[in-house]
């Protein structure tokens, strides 16, 4: 016997420009392989494998390290979630991150990418150039507070702040094993020395 799923009628996506929609209702129509995660990046669909084992222990110290210091009504959370930015016509899945908490009241996928307070990537050989280019342009210009970018390959962490119309206007970074200031509104010392790869 085969068990289909009900499909909904209507797809639920994001307020934004018709081409931005139309990837949207693509993105959650479209299969996606078991291992894999599909964003919206640069106007593209883009499907790229999940994180290795070992980037689970770098989120969860991240997160275990934040979440004292996380403003009062944000999450801090690894789940995969989709964020939406449609003035920049992307939906981007972050490794890591803090949102209000009254971004997860609603029956979408897609959640506002207006509610995030903290975003962490890590990176991997398939992602690094998409963390480091689209994605720290469009969370800088989208007003997210701290982007957190975790550089696997590098063996580094640098933290941004500042967010402007033209990005990002302060920046720190250190090698694993070092600690790393994390400005407001979190305000707080991350210390990356399980940060590591085995």
């Amino acid at each position: 016997m085969t068990v289909m799923s009900e499909r909904s009628k209507t797809i639920d996506v994001p307020r934004g420009s018709a081409r931005f929609q139309e990837l949207c209702q693509t993105l959650l129509s479209m299969y996606v392989p078991d291992g894999y995660r599909a964003e919206i990046i640069g106007g593209n669909i883009v499907v790229s494998p999940w994180s290795r084992g070992y980037y689970g222990n770098v989120m969860r110290s991240i997160r275990s390290q934040l979440d004292p210091y996380a403003p009062h009504t944000h999450h801090l959370e690894s789940a995969p979630f989709l964020f939406a930015f449609p003035g920049e016509e992307r939906a981007y899945g972050p490794d890591v991150y803090a949102a209000a908490a009254s971004a997860f009241d609603t029956d979408s996928v897609f959640l506002d990418g207006e509610a995030l307070s903290l975003v962490g990537e890590l990176t991997s050989t398939s992602t690094r150039d998409v963390d480091w280019g689209d994605k720290l342009a469009v969370y800088g210009r989208a007003g997210v507070p701290v982007y957190l970018l975790v550089d696997m390959q590098k063996q580094q962490t640098t933290v941004f702040w500042g967010p402007s119309e033209n990005g990002y206007n302060g920046s720190e970074t250190t090698l694993f094993g070092n600690k790393l200031r994390i400005p407001k509104p979190f305000d707080c010392d991350l210390d990356t020395a399980g940060f590591v790869r085995p």
